[in-house]
């Protein structure tokens, strides 16, 4: 197997048993015998677990900036769209992503290892990024100075994930359901702003 494609595989195998089992409970042992390769293999990739756990952070990071960047750039496609589509793309793009994810989102919102302080970083890293990326949606929508949509971004990642996991882990709501319950929530809030920014004309 070519080189990238057996790190891939350690990696999809690593996120599985992170997820399910928590960092302290799974073995560099456990990972080469899921992915059927040889701890010398496993080390020539990976120097350590905690090497290997924070590449499956980064991992997910990535894919949840990028779920929120397509969501965005999709919704920009077409004419330019109202304040509401905006927020409803943001909140569909954390849902579907932890939906899609599995337990693996609990590597990025419920990490067991957060007293390390580089997984801390990373994990925070991940938060910020996708902040940034809806920071940028909002200040186009509301007109608001950088630092309050920064905080407005903070504020809608941080409520959108901890219903987007509380959905996923009870199963009481269909997904299409939660969307548009967190988006009606977040854009009375957003569009309150909105409407309560002083005219500058």
């Amino acid at each position: 197997m070519p080189r990238d494609a057996r790190r891939a595989q350690v990696l999809e195998v690593a996120q599985e048993l992170f997820a399910r089992e928590g960092f302290h409970h799974v073995s560099m042992d456990d990972i080469a015998d899921r992915a059927a390769v040889s701890k010398p293999v496993l080390y020539r990739h990976f120097p350590s677990k905690l090497d290997l756990y924070l590449e499956v952070v980064d991992h997910r990071g990535v894919g949840l900036v990028t779920a929120i960047e397509d969501a965005l750039t999709t919704v920009r496609a077409g004419a330019p769209p109202d304040g509401r589509s905006v927020v409803r793309a943001i909140v569909r793009a954390i849902v579907e992503f932890v939906e899609d994810a599995g337990e693996s989102f609990s590597l990025l919102f419920e990490s067991d290892v957060t007293r390390d302080a580089d997984v801390r970083r990373r994990v925070e890293q991940a938060s910020q990024d996708a902040a940034r990326a809806i920071r940028r949606g909002l200040e186009g929508l509301a007109g608001l100075p950088a630092a309050h949509a920064e905080l407005l971004s903070a504020a809608l990642v941080g409520m959108t994930r901890v219903a987007a996991t509380s959905r996923y882990r009870s199963g009481d709501v269909p997904v299409e359901d939660a969307v548009e319950l967190v988006t009606s929530l977040a854009w009375r809030g957003v569009a309150g702003l909105v409407r309560e920014r002083p005219d500058t004309t």
